[in-house]
């Protein structure tokens, strides 16, 4: 028998794969790459809500644990994730720069905003009022990340890339079994996929669309990332990844024309250069109407787990929710109760017996 069962690996499910391997303890990941969010993503971590100027949930804390972590699985897998950086972030109007330092006065932003507008040197970009700077902000290559991982978990053997089969699982006070697999504990990471799980699908989990354009630029000639309408996320080779749009009703992993018209007309509105749309990539983000996690425990089943929910800050969630769910697990430490699935439970009881079968 095996400590742990991992269904999905992105970003929760590698968190959760390192927080378990750390502790020495063995473990099986089952993974079909049915859903792309953590492979097509910008992932950028930001400590600061830049529409409103207000702090991220649990930003520090999370940062605290994201940057070692990142650091860690650079040196195991022997490639470069971790891309540390400053956001520039457009200002609008003068009204805009005047919130701005209002925010740098917040207790919990006085770490990340720089009290100052800098001028735009870049003829490249039309910012006339110029920028805010975010510190301790960058991105991690969650492509490479999840490429990689991937790779170093097949050579290990313990990677199954198949779709999970939820007639094939069996849950017992002792366990569950999932075909020739006996495990303690079943942990499901799948992102968007946990609407269709037949335990966990009372969560009020929703899917929103995300789409990015890469476009190249020579002229642009920017190291930074910047904010406006939208990210721009420096690349190499004068390469730029350009997003994320926002779609509500649209689950399907194909990029749009819609979204790509939509960035375009943005895009046109910010660069004073020429550019060439090189790429289009689609995922779909699993949120909540709450913007918090769905971790936990699930309310009829001691040991099946969700580890779930993160958006689009799944960079800086990630390590920090795998962790707290171990905690939980093996030493029964309480959860951030804000992320806490039991905040459903009284969705769930009326719906216990459909997903028993009974």
């Amino acid at each position: 028998m095996i400590d742990y069962l991992i269904v999905g690996l992105g970003l929760a499910g590698i968190s959760m794969c390192e927080t378990l391997s750390g502790h020495g303890k063995s473990f099986v990941v089952i993974n079909d790459d049915s859903q792309q969010a953590t492979r097509v993503a910008g992932g950028l971590y930001n400590p600061v809500v830049l529409k409103r100027f207000n702090p991220v949930w649990m930003a520090a804390e999370q940062l605290q644990l994201a940057l070692p972590f990142y650091t860690a699985l650079e040196e195991k897998l022997g490639v470069r994730l971790l891309y540390p950086g400053r956001i520039k972030r457009r200002f609008a109007s003068v009204e805009e720069q005047n919130q701005w330092f209002e925010a740098c006065d917040h207790p919990r932003l006085k770490d990340f905003l720089l009290p100052d507008v800098l001028a735009n040197t870049n003829p490249g970009i039309a910012a006339p009022y110029g920028f805010g700077i975010v510190e301790n902000s960058g991105r991690v290559d969650t492509a490479l990340l999840a490429k990689q991982y991937a790779e170093l978990l097949e050579e290990k053997g313990t990677l199954l890339k198949e779709s999970f089969l939820f007639d094939k699982l069996d849950v017992s006070a002792d366990g569950v079994q999932y075909k020739h697999i006996k495990a303690r504990q079943v942990i499901f990471a799948t992102g968007y996929g946990l609407s269709a799980n037949p335990y966990f699908n009372y969560l009020p989990l929703q899917g929103s669309k995300g789409e990015y354009l890469r476009i190249h630029s020579p002229g642009l000639k920017e190291t930074e990332i910047l904010k406006s309408a939208f990210f721009v996320l420096p690349g190499e080779n004068d390469e730029y990844l350009v997003g994320a749009t926002y779609a509500w009703k649209d689950y399907e992993n194909t990029p749009t024309k819609k979204a790509r018209v939509q960035l375009k007309e943005k895009l046109d509105k910010l660069l004073n250069c020429d550019y060439q749309i090189v790429g289009q990539q689609a995922g779909i983000r699993p949120t909540v109407a709450d913007r918090r996690p769905l971790v936990g425990r699930h309310p009829g089943y001691a040991n099946l787990y969700a580890l779930n929910g993160f958006g689009s800050r799944g960079v800086m969630i990630g390590p920090w929710a795998a962790k707290q769910l171990y905690d939980l697990i093996e030493s029964g430490q309480p959860l951030n109760p804000e992320m806490d699935l039991g905040r459903f439970t009284k969705i769930y009881y009326p719906q216990a017996r459909d997903a028993s079968g009974s």
